[in-house]
């Protein structure tokens, strides 16, 4: 059977990493997992359930270094003549890779959406122009390289893994010296699975304490915004959903008072559910949505936030 090698990471509550596992087994391949740094360990005994076969940990200098930790995983992938390597589309997840299939003389398939077995190797799908088609593609190299979409992929499934230790003396020329949580401990829009964004129909900044609200009631969501708003300085660039900022797939995807632009949908077209909310019944949005409500998101909203909150106190 297939082999790829898949770095997972370790952050409290992330999934991400579990997802890329849970793309190489709906694809019908087997898995190693890559973990690095303090309590990799730890981490790789929790992988009983991730359908892994194998687990490597990495420690050393080398472990908190990017470009050791990318050549110490492009050696394995060789070693084993593995068919790919995969990490998440996280912040992590994309400076490791591209490092990663530059030492496999690999292009990398960034985001993608789709793995499955194609004769003795393997495709990809991923969307392309701003959403407007779906690609399918495959490597000529030795090892296909891809970071996979957050929210896209089942978890898998499997038994515990046998793992093994790897110390990685050499530093590299790239030292993590610390980590720094987010203000509040807020979900990420990429990794949450409900994303509320709102747009300009908000009228002003301070109505997006309406979305913060919904949000609150689901409790696992995370608030989005439109490259408008964050344009006039209402949101940070962080929340920005779109072409020129995160990519999301959650389950349930909210546009509020979005009118749904192209470089808005490239963004969260791939969503699993979409509720648009907007006074324009010809807003573009609505083409995309599975749900829509045409009225004032400023009356619409704490409704649902009701509604929510009720559902989730039963």
């Amino acid at each position: 059977m297939s082999n790829f090698i898949v770095y997972v990471e370790q952050q409290d509550g992330s999934q991400a990493g579990l997802e890329a596992l849970g793309a190489v087994n709906a694809a019908g391949a087997t898995a190693t997992a890559i973990l690095s740094g303090a309590g990799a360990a730890d981490a790789a005994g929790k992988l009983a359930q991730a359908g892994v076969t194998n687990a490597i940990c990495m420690d050393g200098a080398g472990s908190e270094s990017p470009d050791a930790l990318a050549k110490a995983i492009a050696d394995i992938v060789s070693g084993q003549s593995a068919k790919g390597f995969l990490a998440a589309a996280t912040s992590k997840g994309r400076d490791l890779a591209p490092r990663v299939a530059a030492h496999l003389d690999a292009v990398l398939f960034s985001d993608i959406t789709g793995l499955e077995a194609a004769g003795d190797s393997f495709q990809v799908t991923r969307p392309w122009l701003a959403g407007k088609a779906i690609a399918t593609l495959t490597s000529s190299a030795s090892a296909l390289c891809a970071t996979t979409r957050l929210n896209v992929f089942p978890t898998a499934e499997g038994s515990a893994p046998a793992v093994e230790t790897q110390t990685l003396a050499e530093a590299g020329k790239i030292r993590v010296v610390g980590l720094e949580a987010k203000a509040k401990a807020k979900l990420d829009v990429m990794e949450a699975p409900v994303v509320v964004s709102g747009g300009r129909g908000l009228k002003e900044a301070e109505n997006f304490a309406i979305l913060e609200g919904l949000a609150d009631a689901f409790g696992d969501a995370a608030v989005g915004a439109s490259r408008a708003v964050v344009d006039a300085g209402w949101r940070p660039h962080s929340e920005q959903v779109g072409q020129t900022g995160k990519t999301v797939s959650p389950k349930l995807y909210f546009a509020v008072g979005i009118s749904g632009a192209i470089q808005h949908l490239a963004g969260m077209k791939t969503s699993g559910t979409i509720v648009a909310i907007n006074k324009d019944a010809d807003a573009p949005i609505f083409k995309v949505a599975d749900y829509g409500i045409v009225g004032d998101a400023l009356e619409i909203v704490p409704q649902i936030t009701e509604a929510v909150a009720k559902i989730k106190a039963q």
